[in-house]
């Protein structure tokens, strides 16, 4: 497939936002062509996650604006950048929000998916190779967003930070891969890894621990105990195989005293999916001695500290930190895909609201309001 618009600027529509928690607003705008090592892509879903409105509200960093956010997100490549060989126009893709060089030392290691070059930068508003921004309105630059700024019909991207996946996979459906579901699903599979017939506690029931519960089920957890302040959540945390619930609000003891109790001395995993300091040191202090592994995904803020006894970890509970659900970007995420295609992984039961791109807004509006939980984005007609 050969690219007429290669090495052109494309002009194209943007939702832009101009100022902290203000509505974005849709502009013509135009995209460079991409320059070494880097590819244009054509984005055809896009969906809102809660980083995307965090740092829209400018709590994440000092503001930047005017920027372009978006950052789950399934399309096409359009061109491709000196040096890129391994995608070509028409390529079916997911941009992904943080990448994978292949050379650094991170990248070489089984065990990390942390790439020094890559690895997520949310303050970083222009591209790696020249330190300018792709976008523009009337010669104006427009911010870049952790590297993918989807809320865009085309958008520019390191190529390291590209996934190739299946053309035959609905990108209506695994866009919704590109962040928080793999980081959730990842956590369980890949680093709590729990057996199959043992028992895991998820603290916070939003979309990356419904993931998480998701990752339980497919390992064949016998029992699924969802941990949540709010209980409006437990219904819908059926579909993803969650067996038992535990609102905190409805005891007068600490939450990891009380699974203690139901699971006759702790819970064989944990995956803690909400940021709050509590929740992570409930989750390490409720697993089981001897062999219970805690995992961390949920971001703190920036002056907790985790406070918990030493007998703990002497003990031999483990704890254990996880970035993007330990998924390489490149090699993993089309492995991910594949889990869906093959009916093993269910999406749908993620995607709850769908609405047009001139209605954008309205996605940021479910999220504030707390319902469901991802909501697709159609970038065309």
């Amino acid at each position: 497939m050969v690219s007429t618009t290669a090495g052109k600027v494309i002009k194209c529509k943007a939702a832009v936002a101009w100022e902290a928690g203000k509505p974005l607003v849709i502009e013509e705008i135009e995209v460079a062509p991409p320059q070494a090592n880097e590819v244009r892509l054509k984005i055809l879903f896009t969906s809102l996650c809660h980083t995307d409105v965090y740092f829209w509200e400018a709590k994440g960093q000092t503001p930047l604006f005017p920027r372009i956010f978006g950052h789950e997100a399934g399309g096409i490549v359009e061109s491709v950048g000196e040096g890129v060989t391994d995608l070509k126009p028409g390529d079916h893709v997911l941009p992904v929000f943080t990448g994978e060089c292949k050379k650094c030392d991170h990248c070489k290691s089984e065990e990390s998916n942390m790439c020094d070059l890559l690895r997520i930068n949310t303050d970083r508003g222009v591209m790696l190779n020249d330190g300018q921004s792709r976008f523009s309105i009337n010669g104006q630059p427009i911010y870049h967003f952790v590297g993918t700024s989807t809320f865009s019909e085309y958008t520019v991207v390191h190529v390291g930070c590209v996934a190739k996946i299946n053309p035959t996979a609905p990108l209506d459906k695994v866009c919704v891969l590109s962040c928080g579901i793999s980081t959730g699903l990842g956590a369980t599979l890949n680093v709590a890894k729990p057996r199959k017939g043992s028992s895991v506690a998820i603290f916070g029931l939003g979309a990356v621990g419904l993931a998480a519960a998701e990752g339980a089920r497919l390992a064949g957890a016998s029992r699924i105990i969802g941990v949540d302040l709010n209980s409006n959540r437990f219904t819908e945390a059926k579909k993803f195989g969650v067996t038992e619930f535990v609102n905190p609000k409805g005891y007068d003891k600490p939450v990891q005293e009380v699974i203690v109790e139901m699971t006759d001395g702790g819970v064989d995993r944990s995956v803690e999916c909400t940021g709050s300091i509590n929740a992570m040191i409930s989750a390490f202090e409720c697993v089981h001695d001897g062999w219970g592994v805690a995992v961390l995904v949920g971001v703190p803020n920036k002056d907790d500290a985790f406070r918990t006894h030493p007998i703990n970890v002497l003990n031999e509970k483990t704890l254990k930190g996880t970035f993007f659900g330990n998924y390489k970007p490149r090699s993993d995420l089309p492995a991910v895909v594949e889990m869906y295609m093959k009916k093993e992984l269910e999406l749908e039961k993620f995607i709850t609201h769908e609405v047009p791109f001139s209605e954008i807004n309205k996605a940021f509006e479910y999220m504030l309001k707390g319902e469901g939980l991802r909501c697709i984005i159609r970038m065309t007609a």
